[in-house]
């Protein structure tokens, strides 16, 4: 796999304190957040966690990539919702590892079309083209 040389236009920056049990914030003041494991993972759950920022940053970036695709292809997506459920778990090698499950809901736009626009959607997201190759990533219409 090669590494690309993109045309950086934006670059987010965020500092942890603590880690996984602390907190997260950006160097803008936009995000400022608790993170604590979930009770799943041994947690108090009382804060937020790296997998929903997570899922929430590649929900909104798939739904951005969806909106690309549709325009190309003059499909209305309007009304659409993108969700990703992101799982964390043992990897088999003494780590961890992620998997996603992104799910669009596309209304008044058949089954068929609305899972090529996902396909396609999953070749422009910058997240989707981030994982491409590390993790699992399954693409459903709901």
């Amino acid at each position: 796999m090669t590494i690309l040389d993109i045309d950086v236009k934006y670059t987010a920056v965020a500092t942890a304190e603590n880690g996984r049990d602390g907190r997260v914030a950006s160097d803008d003041g936009k995000l400022d957040v608790v993170v604590n494991p979930p009770k799943e993972m041994g947690g108090s759950g009382a804060g937020t966690n790296p997998e929903q920022l997570f899922a929430a940053g590649y929900s909104a970036c798939f739904q951005g990539a969806l909106g690309v695709v549709a325009r190309k292809e003059n499909v209305d997506i309007s009304g659409s919702t993108v969700t990703a459920k992101v799982g964390i778990g043992s990897n088999g090698n003494g780590g961890f590892g992620l998997e996603v499950a992104l799910s669009a809901h596309i209304p008044n736009v058949d089954e068929a079309t609305a899972l090529d626009l996902l396909e396609k959607a999953h070749q422009v997201c910058p997240y989707s083209n981030a994982t491409r190759g590390n993790i699992k990533v399954d693409l459903a219409v709901v």
